[in-house]
């Protein structure tokens, strides 16, 4: 169709299939992703002791009982084999609490912020589903195990107060995680992707962000992106990145006192390093400086300094300064 609106070429794919007209927006019929989030979120409980909190200690996470993560036993997965039931972990998208909530992130009638649809860092514009295997504490062996609803682009999923000063953000929920288990004083966001990262705004009251970047080209892309952002917004900003894939795979791989080494340095000072750290400043300084860190005022990466780590893939001698 040369192009047209995904609405304009719904309503033509409609026309030819005799299908009845598409509800128009805001009537009684019309479907709305953020409020079919919200329900779904309600239907679901807490993560203590289920199913999906042993996914999540099956991959090293054991820091896990945020108000942002719940449980659904039976959630309807749809792909080409039919339709069928899978327990799933189910994650909450939240606006920034100044931002002003569009038409669709609106509760429903009779309802209230008591039920659910609103935290402390704003509305639930959203829900991440990961869907799981009902035998094993695995993603469930389908197609697509992961889904988003509702509008979670620049969104993210919250770990803990964003108004602590400084907030770690990184991609996927499991990667997040992992950091806040082996440094507790971390709080973490989670962008669910590289477009998401690259698209977050820090909230307001920031005074540091701390990207924790994939080990690919679409995360250092993205980290680029957000720092440039930071930069225009007169926050600090520091970029560090994963040894291996991601950071799961870094808490997996080394464990977690050797993921805290690299990441308490940049987001602790030398008194509030996890115990049995007796690092000085000074140790820390020089951590942070040989591990995969992109400071404010440089666009080059070190090599990690960390022996046991597999190798990272050299970057240009310098990043574009425009991106």
């Amino acid at each position: 169709m040369g192009g047209v609106p995904l609405r304009d070429a719904m309503a033509e794919a409609r026309a030819f299939l005799a299908l009845p007209a598409a509800p128009a927006a805001g009537s009684a019929d019309a479907y709305d992703p953020g409020e079919a989030a919200r329900r779904l979120w309600r239907r679901c409980r807490a993560i203590d002791g289920t199913h999906a909190e042993a996914y999540l200690r099956a991959r090293a996470i054991h820091r896990c009982r945020f108000p942002a993560l719940r449980f659904h036993p039976s959630l309807f997965y749809r792909d080409g084999g039919g339709m069928r039931r899978l327990p799933a972990l189910v994650a909450a998208v939240t606006a920034d609490a100044g931002e002003h909530p569009g038409p669709e992130e609106h509760s429903g009638p009779g309802e209230h912020p008591g039920s659910g649809e609103q935290t402390a860092h704003g509305a639930i514009v959203g829900v991440h589903r990961t869907w799981l295997d009902p035998r094993h504490p695995a993603k469930a062996d389908v197609s697509f195990p992961r889904k988003a609803l509702g509008r979670v682009h620049g969104h993210v999923v919250h770990f803990g107060d964003p108004d602590a000063g400084t907030l770690v953000v990184g991609e996927g929920i499991e990667t997040m995680l992992s950091l806040v288990t082996a440094v507790p004083a971390v709080i973490a966001a989670a962008a669910l992707s590289a477009g998401g990262l690259g698209a977050f705004k820090p909230p307001t009251g920031i005074a540091r962000l701390v990207v924790a970047c994939d080990n690919d080209e679409a995360g250092e892309r993205a980290a680029l992106r957000l720092r440039r952002r930071c930069s225009a917004l007169r926050i600090e900003c520091a970029v560090v990145v994963s040894q291996a894939g991601d950071f799961n795979e870094d808490i997996v791989t080394f464990g977690p006192h050797a993921l805290a080494a690299r990441i308490a340095p940049l987001v602790c000072t030398a008194a509030a390093l996890p115990a049995g750290r007796k690092e000085t400043e000074e140790t820390a300084r020089v951590e942070m400086e040989s591990s995969s860190v992109v400071s404010p005022n440089s666009v080059t990466r070190a090599r990690t300094s960390n022996p046991a780590g597999p190798p990272v893939a050299p970057l240009p001698a310098a990043w574009p300064k425009e991106l």
